[in-house]
Protein backbone atom coordinates (compact mmCIF):
# COMPACT_ATOMS: atom_id res chain seq x y z
CA UNK A 1 0.00 0.00 0.00
CA UNK A 2 3.01 2.24 0.97
CA UNK A 3 3.73 2.26 -2.86
CA UNK A 4 0.24 3.04 -4.17
CA UNK A 5 0.21 6.01 -1.07
CA UNK A 6 3.45 7.30 -2.51
CA UNK A 7 2.86 7.25 -6.67
CA UNK A 8 -0.99 8.54 -5.73
CA UNK A 9 0.68 11.51 -3.92
CA UNK A 10 2.86 12.03 -6.60
CA UNK A 11 0.45 12.85 -8.78
CA UNK A 12 -0.77 15.68 -6.71
CA UNK A 13 -3.74 13.27 -5.13
CA UNK A 14 -4.82 13.61 -1.90
CA UNK A 15 -4.97 9.75 -0.52
CA UNK A 16 -7.80 8.48 1.91
CA UNK A 17 -7.56 5.17 2.97
CA UNK A 18 -10.79 3.65 3.92
CA UNK A 19 -11.40 1.83 6.51
CA UNK A 20 -11.55 -1.89 5.11
CA UNK A 21 -7.34 -1.50 4.32
CA UNK A 22 -6.61 -2.67 7.58
CA UNK A 23 -9.51 -4.79 8.07
CA UNK A 24 -9.96 -8.55 7.79
CA UNK A 25 -13.10 -11.54 8.10
CA UNK A 26 -12.16 -14.43 6.79
CA UNK A 27 -10.98 -13.85 3.13
CA UNK A 28 -12.19 -10.59 2.89
CA UNK A 29 -11.30 -6.90 3.65
CA UNK A 30 -14.16 -6.69 6.80
CA UNK A 31 -17.02 -8.46 6.24
CA UNK A 32 -20.09 -7.71 3.97
CA UNK A 33 -21.31 -4.68 6.07
CA UNK A 34 -18.39 -2.71 6.92
CA UNK A 35 -17.30 -3.07 3.14
CA UNK A 36 -20.28 -1.58 1.88
CA UNK A 37 -20.39 0.73 4.72
CA UNK A 38 -16.82 1.87 3.51
CA UNK A 39 -18.28 2.47 -0.13
CA UNK A 40 -21.33 4.31 1.09
CA UNK A 41 -18.72 6.32 2.86
CA UNK A 42 -16.76 7.62 -0.31
CA UNK A 43 -19.63 7.63 -2.92
CA UNK A 44 -21.80 9.90 -0.27
CA UNK A 45 -18.35 11.82 -0.35
CA UNK A 46 -18.49 14.81 -2.72
CA UNK A 47 -15.08 16.06 -1.99
CA UNK A 48 -14.05 12.63 -2.94
CA UNK A 49 -12.77 12.62 -7.13
CA UNK A 50 -11.93 8.69 -7.23
CA UNK A 51 -12.32 5.80 -5.75
CA UNK A 52 -9.89 3.05 -6.25
CA UNK A 53 -10.30 -0.84 -5.12
CA UNK A 54 -7.02 -1.89 -3.16
CA UNK A 55 -7.68 -5.11 -4.75
CA UNK A 56 -9.59 -7.57 -6.39
CA UNK A 57 -10.31 -11.77 -5.45
CA UNK A 58 -13.66 -12.44 -4.50
CA UNK A 59 -16.72 -10.15 -2.39
CA UNK A 60 -17.98 -7.52 -4.26
CA UNK A 61 -21.17 -9.70 -5.55
CA UNK A 62 -21.49 -10.56 -1.69
CA UNK A 63 -22.17 -6.27 -0.51
CA UNK A 64 -22.96 -4.43 -3.72
CA UNK A 65 -26.87 -4.42 -3.31
CA UNK A 66 -25.91 -2.70 0.23
CA UNK A 67 -24.71 0.15 -1.30
CA UNK A 68 -26.80 3.11 -2.77
CA UNK A 69 -24.83 4.60 -5.59
CA UNK A 70 -27.60 7.16 -6.87
CA UNK A 71 -25.28 9.96 -5.37
CA UNK A 72 -23.60 8.78 -8.82
CA UNK A 73 -26.51 10.66 -10.68
CA UNK A 74 -25.61 14.19 -9.59
CA UNK A 75 -22.15 13.38 -8.31
CA UNK A 76 -20.30 11.12 -10.80
CA UNK A 77 -16.35 9.78 -9.47
CA UNK A 78 -13.97 7.69 -11.21
CA UNK A 79 -14.00 4.22 -9.88
CA UNK A 80 -10.74 2.44 -10.39
CA UNK A 81 -9.91 -1.47 -10.71
CA UNK A 82 -9.92 -4.41 -12.42
CA UNK A 83 -10.63 -8.36 -11.65
CA UNK A 84 -13.27 -8.77 -9.21
CA UNK A 85 -14.37 -4.96 -9.67
CA UNK A 86 -15.88 -6.10 -12.69
CA UNK A 87 -19.42 -5.94 -10.73
CA UNK A 88 -18.74 -2.41 -10.22
CA UNK A 89 -17.88 -1.52 -13.57
CA UNK A 90 -21.25 -3.47 -14.85
CA UNK A 91 -23.50 -2.04 -12.01
CA UNK A 92 -22.69 1.25 -12.27
CA UNK A 93 -22.59 1.50 -16.22
CA UNK A 94 -26.06 -0.61 -16.39
CA UNK A 95 -27.76 1.45 -14.01
CA UNK A 96 -26.05 5.05 -13.98
CA UNK A 97 -24.46 5.27 -17.31
CA UNK A 98 -21.49 6.49 -15.47
CA UNK A 99 -18.00 5.85 -17.26
CA UNK A 100 -15.47 3.79 -14.94
CA UNK A 101 -11.63 2.88 -15.01
CA UNK A 102 -10.29 -0.77 -15.60
CA UNK A 103 -6.83 -0.32 -14.77
CA UNK A 104 -4.11 -0.95 -12.01
CA UNK A 105 -4.82 -1.33 -8.40
CA UNK A 106 -2.61 -0.63 -5.38
CA UNK A 107 -1.63 -4.10 -4.82
CA UNK A 108 -0.64 -4.90 -8.25
CA UNK A 109 1.11 -1.38 -8.41
CA UNK A 110 4.80 -2.69 -7.08
CA UNK A 111 4.59 -5.21 -10.37
CA UNK A 112 2.72 -3.07 -12.79
CA UNK A 113 4.09 -1.93 -15.51
CA UNK A 114 5.60 1.98 -16.01
CA UNK A 115 3.58 2.10 -19.26
CA UNK A 116 0.14 0.56 -17.23
CA UNK A 117 0.62 3.02 -14.47
CA UNK A 118 0.80 6.27 -16.82
CA UNK A 119 -2.30 4.93 -18.70
CA UNK A 120 -3.90 5.14 -15.21
CA UNK A 121 -2.32 8.77 -14.67
CA UNK A 122 -3.73 10.19 -18.03
CA UNK A 123 -7.16 8.44 -17.60
CA UNK A 124 -8.13 9.49 -13.90
CA UNK A 125 -7.14 13.41 -15.27
CA UNK A 126 -8.70 13.17 -18.62
CA UNK A 127 -5.67 13.34 -20.83
CA UNK A 128 -6.27 11.52 -24.41
CA UNK A 129 -5.65 7.93 -24.59
CA UNK A 130 -4.70 5.85 -27.51
CA UNK A 131 -3.41 2.23 -27.84
CA UNK A 132 -1.21 0.84 -31.01
CA UNK A 133 -0.97 -2.99 -30.16
CA UNK A 134 0.68 -5.95 -32.15
CA UNK A 135 -1.24 -7.94 -35.11
CA UNK A 136 -2.12 -11.16 -34.04
CA UNK A 137 -2.63 -14.47 -36.54
CA UNK A 138 -6.37 -14.49 -35.35
CA UNK A 139 -7.16 -11.37 -35.21
CA UNK A 140 -9.99 -10.30 -37.63
CA UNK A 141 -9.76 -6.89 -39.58
CA UNK A 142 -12.32 -3.96 -39.40
CA UNK A 143 -13.27 -1.40 -38.07
CA UNK A 144 -15.60 0.07 -35.41
CA UNK A 145 -16.99 2.52 -33.28
CA UNK A 146 -19.11 1.83 -30.07
CA UNK A 147 -19.41 2.67 -26.21
CA UNK A 148 -16.64 -0.43 -24.61
CA UNK A 149 -17.98 -2.19 -21.75
CA UNK A 150 -17.05 -5.78 -19.98
CA UNK A 151 -14.34 -7.06 -17.99
CA UNK A 152 -13.79 -10.11 -16.32
CA UNK A 153 -15.02 -12.96 -18.37
CA UNK A 154 -15.96 -15.07 -15.31
CA UNK A 155 -17.70 -11.81 -13.20
CA UNK A 156 -19.27 -11.16 -16.66
CA UNK A 157 -21.37 -14.47 -16.38
CA UNK A 158 -21.66 -13.98 -12.65
CA UNK A 159 -23.75 -10.76 -13.38
CA UNK A 160 -25.85 -12.34 -16.18
CA UNK A 161 -29.74 -11.70 -15.83
CA UNK A 162 -29.17 -9.33 -12.92
CA UNK A 163 -29.60 -5.96 -12.02
CA UNK A 164 -25.79 -5.41 -12.85
CA UNK A 165 -26.14 -6.65 -16.34
CA UNK A 166 -25.65 -4.85 -19.63
CA UNK A 167 -27.06 -4.79 -22.91
CA UNK A 168 -24.41 -5.54 -25.35
CA UNK A 169 -25.81 -4.65 -28.15
CA UNK A 170 -23.53 -2.30 -30.45
CA UNK A 171 -21.33 -2.27 -27.83
CA UNK A 172 -17.07 -2.91 -28.46
CA UNK A 173 -16.76 -5.97 -25.66
CA UNK A 174 -13.67 -6.12 -23.95
CA UNK A 175 -12.93 -9.61 -21.79
CA UNK A 176 -9.72 -10.70 -19.60
CA UNK A 177 -9.27 -14.09 -17.06
CA UNK A 178 -6.86 -15.58 -14.64
CA UNK A 179 -6.28 -19.08 -13.84
CA UNK A 180 -9.37 -20.96 -15.55
CA UNK A 181 -9.40 -24.17 -17.34
CA UNK A 182 -9.80 -23.75 -21.19
CA UNK A 183 -13.02 -25.87 -20.82
CA UNK A 184 -14.34 -23.43 -18.55
CA UNK A 185 -13.46 -20.21 -20.63
CA UNK A 186 -15.25 -22.10 -23.95
CA UNK A 187 -17.99 -22.29 -21.49
CA UNK A 188 -18.32 -19.46 -20.80
CA UNK A 189 -17.83 -17.61 -24.02
CA UNK A 190 -20.22 -19.99 -25.66
CA UNK A 191 -22.70 -19.03 -22.72
CA UNK A 192 -22.73 -15.66 -23.58
CA UNK A 193 -23.61 -16.29 -27.41
CA UNK A 194 -26.17 -18.58 -26.24
CA UNK A 195 -27.01 -15.18 -24.21
CA UNK A 196 -27.76 -13.18 -27.66
CA UNK A 197 -24.74 -11.26 -26.33
CA UNK A 198 -21.82 -11.88 -28.57
CA UNK A 199 -24.08 -11.23 -31.99
CA UNK A 200 -24.58 -7.74 -32.18
CA UNK A 201 -21.31 -6.40 -31.01
CA UNK A 202 -18.88 -3.78 -33.14
CA UNK A 203 -16.02 -5.18 -31.60
CA UNK A 204 -14.40 -7.28 -29.35
CA UNK A 205 -11.03 -6.80 -27.88
CA UNK A 206 -9.17 -9.82 -26.14
CA UNK A 207 -7.30 -9.16 -23.24
CA UNK A 208 -4.92 -11.32 -20.76
CA UNK A 209 -5.69 -15.09 -20.32
CA UNK A 210 -2.97 -15.51 -17.73
CA UNK A 211 -2.64 -18.69 -15.72
CA UNK A 212 -4.77 -20.80 -17.93
CA UNK A 213 -4.43 -24.60 -17.18
CA UNK A 214 -5.65 -27.61 -18.76
CA UNK A 215 -7.17 -30.81 -17.98
CA UNK A 216 -5.07 -34.04 -18.03
CA UNK A 217 -6.71 -34.94 -21.49
CA UNK A 218 -6.32 -31.57 -23.71
CA UNK A 219 -8.89 -29.43 -24.56
CA UNK A 220 -7.45 -29.26 -28.21
CA UNK A 221 -7.91 -25.32 -28.08
CA UNK A 222 -6.21 -21.87 -27.14
CA UNK A 223 -8.27 -19.40 -25.79
CA UNK A 224 -8.15 -17.64 -29.13
CA UNK A 225 -8.90 -20.41 -30.73
CA UNK A 226 -12.14 -21.01 -28.35
CA UNK A 227 -13.19 -17.27 -29.22
CA UNK A 228 -12.76 -17.30 -32.96
CA UNK A 229 -14.74 -20.62 -32.77
CA UNK A 230 -17.55 -18.98 -31.03
CA UNK A 231 -17.65 -15.67 -33.13
CA UNK A 232 -16.68 -16.98 -36.39
CA UNK A 233 -20.12 -16.40 -38.06
CA UNK A 234 -20.11 -12.64 -37.13
CA UNK A 235 -18.19 -9.63 -39.25
CA UNK A 236 -17.17 -7.26 -36.64
CA UNK A 237 -13.50 -7.18 -35.90
CA UNK A 238 -11.44 -8.90 -33.12
CA UNK A 239 -8.00 -8.29 -31.56
CA UNK A 240 -6.47 -10.67 -28.92
CA UNK A 241 -3.31 -10.37 -26.37
CA UNK A 242 -4.33 -6.71 -25.51
CA UNK A 243 -2.27 -5.62 -22.81
CA UNK A 244 -4.77 -5.30 -20.31
CA UNK A 245 -5.86 -7.70 -17.10
CA UNK A 246 -3.97 -9.49 -14.96
CA UNK A 247 -1.19 -8.66 -16.80
CA UNK A 248 1.57 -6.29 -15.29
CA UNK A 249 1.21 -4.23 -18.41
CA UNK A 250 -2.43 -3.46 -17.20
CA UNK A 251 -3.18 -0.41 -19.60
CA UNK A 252 -6.41 1.56 -18.41
CA UNK A 253 -9.71 1.09 -20.19
CA UNK A 254 -12.34 3.51 -19.70
CA UNK A 255 -15.73 1.34 -19.76
CA UNK A 256 -18.78 3.42 -21.13
CA UNK A 257 -16.72 5.69 -23.37
CA UNK A 258 -17.24 5.46 -27.23
CA UNK A 259 -14.23 3.51 -28.62
CA UNK A 260 -13.28 3.64 -32.41
CA UNK A 261 -11.23 -0.02 -33.10
CA UNK A 262 -9.17 -0.79 -36.43
CA UNK A 263 -7.57 -3.63 -36.82
CA UNK A 264 -5.61 -4.76 -39.56
CA UNK A 265 -2.86 -6.35 -40.87
CA UNK A 266 -0.55 -3.97 -39.15
CA UNK A 267 -2.11 -5.04 -35.85
CA UNK A 268 -4.88 -2.88 -33.20
CA UNK A 269 -5.73 0.25 -32.85
CA UNK A 270 -8.16 1.33 -30.10
CA UNK A 271 -8.69 5.32 -29.40
CA UNK A 272 -11.51 7.15 -27.41
CA UNK A 273 -13.89 9.53 -29.39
Amino acid sequence: MTDAIQLLTSWGLDVILGETVDASYHQFAGDDELRAADMQRFVDDDSIKAIIAARGGYGTIRMIDKVDFSRFKTNPKWLVGFSDITILHTHLHNNYNVQTIHGQMPVNIPDASAKSLESLRMALFGEDISYKHHTHELNRSGEAEGILIGGNLSLLIAVSGSVSDMDYSGKILFIEDVGEYLYAIDRMVRSLDRAGKLKNLEGLIVGGFTEVKDNEIPFGQTVPEIVMDVVKNYDYPVCFDFPAGHVPDNRSLILGRRLKLTVNDNGALASYL
